[in-house]
């Protein structure tokens, strides 16, 4: 079974790591009968879809990543100086609870204009959730600014939104990031954009379609931000938790 190699020494520690244990079980679990069958009908339209289209898209999603990775790294706060996880987390936690909230009202406003409003909302809930995603890892006294730490931002954002198996398989390099970093190239153009953006816009289109409807994607938008947010928040946390542990599996 796996085990930290930090050894835990208080309570709030013995209750991370139980969660830890079991959001990585959960993590771990097959893909169940209806993610598979999801998967393979957005697999299905995907490759009815001119492959010029594709490569436009990608661009586009590599662009806007890329544009927030680069462009918010000069104001992000400095790596917290803290030993204890558990006031690290009181941070992070307050992090989460403002950014959730950003984007809960920003899905509101965006998810009220329909159609046209919808497609604005793409750009500003992604720069939304890769802002909380910098001042998570600085809370954890984590370097941003460094290009191995970006990448590791990435990897939790693919971990969030990305089908089961697609998820299994990242989880494993993060699981192994030190070992990982030895092996990725020094310039992030190597980075696997066009299977980020079909996972992830294959996930966002399943959470956030009712959103385009006018009058109710307004309520839509705002919940679904919100969980999406929310989510994407407790999963970093647990894999910064891992490298709090020193996880050894």
């Amino acid at each position: 079974m796996p085990s930290p190699r930090l050894q835990v020494t208080d309570l709030y520690e013995e209750i991370a790591f139980a969660e830890l244990t079991a959001w990585l079980f959960k993590t771990k679990q097959r893909p169940s009968i209806f993610n598979k069958l999801t998967k393979s009908t957005q697999n299905g339209i995907n490759n009815l879809i001119p492959e010029k289209i594709h490569k436009v898209i990608t661009y586009a999603i590599k662009k806007m990543v890329k544009g927030v990775l680069f462009g918010t790294k000069f104001i992000t706060p400095q790596p917290l100086i803290e030993n204890r996880l558990e006031l690290r987390e009181f941070k992070v936690k307050k992090i989460i609870k403002i950014y959730k909230n950003s984007a809960s009202a920003e899905g509101a406003i965006t998810g009220a204009g329909g159609i046209l409003m919808g497609f604005a909302d793409f750009p500003a809930f992604l720069t939304i959730k890769m802002k909380m995603l910098f001042e998570i890892a600085a809370a954890y006294g984590y370097d941003v600014k460094k290009l191995d730490e970006r990448l590791f931002l990435l990897h939790i954002f693919k971990l969030t939104f990305s089908s089961q198996e697609t998820r299994k398989k990242t989880l494993a390099i993060i699981e192994n990031w030190d070992e990982y970093i030895k092996t990725i190239p020094a310039d992030i153009e190597q980075f696997d954009w066009r299977e980020f953006q079909l996972e992830y816009r294959d996930y966002m289109d399943l959470a956030k379609l009712a959103q385009l409807i006018p009058i109710i994607g307004a309520g839509v938008g705002a919940i679904a931000n919100y969980n999406l947010a929310n989510k994407l928040g407790n999963i970093a946390m647990q894999c910064y938790r891992l490298r709090y542990f020193d996880w050894d599996i």
